[in-house]
């Protein structure tokens, strides 16, 4: 495999080539291999069109209105032949065409449409797919995937949850579910203890969803599951991080960090001091324990970034850990300081918090120039 970190001459290609003429052309020969109503040449003409202006989530909708458009078939023999093309794409984004067509194009018949998107998320995800059914009939078609909670495939139990999340990336806000959250808590009770990690994943960020709106109703229900138990501890542990990342006692209570740190802080340095865009820094922290028995400690950092307006502070995760007595925990993280979309920087003296069990311990910082 081509190491493109190691040749800055190379660069990795932009998401929205997932949908490339390659691709496009590829999808045009299954579909006419498998429906002689395939109009592959009209296919062709409006999925290209216009191609390389448009963004990734553009070009998923186009193809996907395309296929409506070349494929002239009543909604179920169109269903029949997408559920025979899925196997065909294999697994991936690519196949997120498939749910988007049934959100737009099969929305008549509501069960229909929830049993074509629980088949096509074995091939992707139907996350994106199931929302607007979800905001048309939020009770029946929870109601439906609070059943999926019980399906054999890991896929299907992963929709009832990642479908359902209130703030879904990428997606339109519920806005029932965000002033509800009741509404999907029998899907996220039921799914406390799957088995399978991709599905205790989606768990954990819908929970993260809901702390942003109803920290404290939250909170209460989750006093309530049983911590013992391995799984149900991993979810609450990353379904809090919001919660945890801010300081709140309550929930750093629920993941066993429920009193102050006793530590001596030995050391807290940021190297190096002064830097310029596109530079690494590294955090370097030296503790040890005062505290008479063990004690949890969730160990996190908070840069304040520098703005035009003021100060921007963000909280990054650095340890969870169990210290006895007397022990030292020494730590190190190393990050670059470069630009992103969501995040311009600007020169000026950055503070660095050291933060346990949401308290600052130690302050220290670095100066980024221009």
């Amino acid at each position: 495999m081509t190491d493109t970190a190691a040749r800055p001459d190379l660069k990795e290609p932009a998401l929205k080539e997932i949908f490339d003429r390659a691709r496009i052309e590829a999808i045009a020969g299954h579909l006419a291999d498998l429906s002689p109503a395939f109009d592959r040449a009209r296919f062709l003409e409006a999925a290209l069109r216009d191609l390389d202006d448009l963004a990734l989530m553009a070009r998923l909708g186009q193809v996907s209105g395309a296929i409506h458009a070349a494929l002239d078939l009543p909604v179920e023999r169109a269903l029949d032949v997408l559920r025979d093309l899925a196997p065909r794409m294999g697994s991936g984004f690519a196949t997120l065409i498939l749910p988007d067509w049934v959100a737009r194009f099969a929305s008549d018949d509501t069960d229909r449409a929830l049993d074509a998107l629980a088949f096509f998320t074995r091939f992707g995800s139907s996350e994106f797919g199931i929302r607007p059914f979800i905001r048309r009939d939020p009770a029946h078609v929870l109601g439906v995937m609070t059943g999926w909670t019980a399906d054999a495939s890991e896929h299907v139990r992963r929709l009832a949850s990642e479908g359902a999340r209130p703030r879904l990336p990428w997606s339109f806000r519920l806005e029932a579910v965000v002033a509800d959250p009741a509404l999907t808590w029998p899907i996220l009770d039921r799914l406390k203890t799957d088995p399978a990690i991709y599905v205790r994943r989606s768990v954990a960020n819908h929970l993260n969803d809901v702390s942003k709106d109803h920290p404290d109703w939250l909170l209460d229900r989750l006093a309530g599951w049983d911590r013992d138990r391995p799984h149900i501890a991993w979810i609450i542990r990353h379904g809090l991080r919001s919660r945890i990342k801010a300081g709140d006692a309550r929930a750093l209570a629920l993941v066993g960090a429920d009193r102050p740190a006793e530590l001596r802080v030995e050391a807290a340095a940021i190297t190096p001091a002064r830097i310029r865009p596109g530079d690494r820094i590294t955090l370097a922290v030296d503790l040890v324990s005062t505290a008479a028995v063990p004690q949890r400690l969730v160990i996190d950092y908070a840069i304040g970034y520098v703005r035009p307006t003021g100060i921007s502070r963000k909280v990054f995760k650095l340890r969870t850990v169990d210290l006895g007595p007397g022990e030292r925990l020494q730590l190190s993280r190393s990050q670059v300081i470069r630009d992103f979309s969501t995040r311009r920087h600007h020169p000026g003296h950055h503070a660095v918090e050291l933060l346990v069990n949401g308290a600052v311990l130690a302050v220290t910082g670095f100066d980024l120039g221009s």
